[in-house]
């Protein structure tokens, strides 16, 4: 374990109302309803209750998602190559907004679905399915990490439950609905108290592993947590043997 991560497992005791996400997408308790939504579901397990549901689950990440207004600036770093971007939020609707070469990215969360954009000054197009496996400026992500398709897969079971940096996580397995997706199925971690996504393992058609997403830190901005590091590893099928490592990074 580097510094970096040592000292990350104690920021990450503080999250019980913090925002952090995959891909620098925040969410955080700002609406009573949905703060109530989070805890009626989560609280059945203290009870003794069966556990939530993966749809239940699902639902109250995408609707935290949804709700932020954010202008933040970040980072893809992969060893001496890193690439800055900027991170807007209204609402369901995230940009990300890179430079040299100019290109915005413009994802919408809907209520059943969630669509994809490259904006232009000309045109808004959607990014097809065909397209979704390319990669963003040579890094490990891809299209289809940045769209978040599999917030609203239809098959999915709650695993148990497991602890991911100090923080009790829900343990999700979801199955891709069709192959326009480039993973089969996909792992997540979902921290029980605040619904923020920890970890995310992405598994290609032969079932072996190819991408994982782990939050490593958060940091404090106008007394809200928000990611600050990710760790994006792009893994050789078989071996699994890390062949790419990148660090996505937000700041104020």
């Amino acid at each position: 374990m580097t510094n970096d991560e040592a000292s990350s497992n104690a920021q990450m005791t503080n999250l019980g109302s913090t925002t952090l996400s995959v891909l620098g997408l925040p969410q955080t308790f700002v609406i009573r309803y949905s703060s109530f939504v989070i805890f009626s579901l989560f609280a059945l397990t203290i009870y003794g209750e069966p556990r939530p549901s993966a749809q239940d689950v699902l639902a109250s990440v995408r609707m935290q998602q949804s709700m932020q207004r954010l202008d933040l600036r970040g980072q893809l770093r992969e060893d001496n190559l890193v690439i800055p971007f900027r991170l807007i939020q209204t609402g369901p609707v995230i940009r990300y907004a890179f430079e040299n070469p100019e290109e915005v990215l413009q994802l919408r969360l809907g209520e059943n679905s969630s669509r994809l954009d490259v904006v232009s000054d000309t045109a808004t197009t959607r990014v097809r399915a065909s397209n979704l496996h390319q990669k963003i400026r040579g890094t490990p992500v891809t299209y289809a990490d940045l769209a978040l398709k599999f917030l609203y897969w239809p098959d999915g079971v709650v695993l148990g439950e497991e602890t991911v940096r100090t923080r009790r996580c829900w343990r999700l397995q979801l199955r891709a609905p069709s192959r326009e997706s480039p993973y089969s199925n996909v792992l997540l971690w979902v921290d029980e108290a605040s619904g923020a996504l920890m970890r995310l393992d992405c598994y290609d058609w032969k079932g072996q592993l190819v991408k994982r997403f782990e939050v490593v830190s958060g940091q404090k901005i106008d007394n809200r947590w928000f990611l600050k590091q990710m760790r994006i590893e792009e893994v050789q099928p078989g071996p699994n043997t890390v062949v790419a490592r990148t660090y996505l990074e937000i700041k104020k």
